[in-house]
């Protein structure tokens, strides 16, 4: 199936791939694929974990095979069905799935947060629910879903020790990240590096209110200083509210730093169309300290 489906850029939308398990409905953002396949034969890995089936090689590149049906807890796939080759936080992971029903196009103003009945925020894998056609697709969280099976796959916090003792400052940063515990790991780094005027928001509308409340009042400039965003987010994402930024004469110089697990080629381009000042892959957090103070620590020397 082709994946390869453009939107222009900062719109607010994104492309959801709807595939299944056992007869339910699950998305996944299209940005994170490489292709689809058909199921092919895997090499076990002895002594790994059991959601993962095993290793192959299509095309030189060895490939992590993960059965996301024992990731739900819903048993183990057979042979057959599909594999989504994915790729992000510098990663390329092959999940088996069932079937693939089609790609569907929404804003990201359309998808609704899932309640702690479905998914809390220490446990859950599901980062939104979209309804399409009177049915309701779960889209899945895959980096927690790979972090929860490797946690060296998730944030470096080890990076940070390497920065040293840092002096404190009250330089403000903004930052836009809806998974709560992400948003609790940038928010101690940065603390961690030194900078103690942190405001955190769940999205990039949440972002955007604040920064037109500081516009608007001629206090930009000493409220916000930097601004963090992921690109996956409800309501607005961050390529939506880096344009926003960018676009307006006002904001403009805000330095606007991507710190996403989909800054890949394709999206860095994207990011860099935008004028995003600095893009990271998410496990970089050593690097994302490092591109913070090079933006902002020479500018209030």
């Amino acid at each position: 199936m082709d994946t390869n489906i453009l939107l222009e850029n900062g719109t607010n939308e994104l492309e959801v791939l709807e595939f299944t398990l056992d007869g339910n409905a699950y998305g996944i953002n299209v940005a994170k694929i490489r292709e689809i396949i058909n199921y092919q034969e895997v090499t076990p890995v002895p002594n790994s974990h059991p959601s993962i089936e095993g290793i192959f090689m299509p095309r030189d590149t060895m490939i992590t095979a993960i059965d996301l049906k024992n990731c739900l807890q819903r048993g183990t796939s057979d042979a057959g069905g599909l594999f989504i080759i994915t790729n992000f936080n510098k990663l390329d992971i092959a999940f088996h799935v069932d079937a693939v029903l089609g790609i569907h196009r929404v804003s990201w103003t359309e998808i609704i947060k899932p309640g702690t009945t479905v998914s809390t925020s220490e446990d859950g894998v599901s980062t939104g629910i979209i309804k399409i056609d009177g049915r309701l697709i779960i889209i899945l969280d895959f980096e927690k879903i790979v972090s929860d099976i490797n946690p060296e796959t998730g944030l470096k916090m080890a990076d940070l020790a390497e920065l040293g003792v840092r002096t404190r400052n009250d330089i403000p940063i903004l930052i836009a990240e809806d998974s709560p515990l992400l948003n609790k790991l940038i928010v101690d780094s940065l603390k961690q590096a030194g900078y103690e005027n942190l405001t955190h928001t769940e999205n990039g509308q949440e972002a955007y209110d604040i920064i037109e409340h500081y516009r608007d009042e001629g206090t930009v400039d000493e409220n916000i200083k930097c601004v963090i965003t992921d690109i996956e987010m409800p309501l607005m994402d961050g390529h939506r509210l880096t344009k926003l930024i960018k676009d307006d004469e006002r904001t403009k110089h805000i330095p606007v730093v991507i710190f996403s697990s989909l800054v890949n080629t394709e999206m860095r381009r994207k990011g860099e169309s935008l004028g995003a000042d600095a893009q990271l892959s998410k496990p970089e957090i050593g690097n994302l300290v490092k591109t913070v103070d090079s933006l902002v620590l020479n500018k209030n020397d």
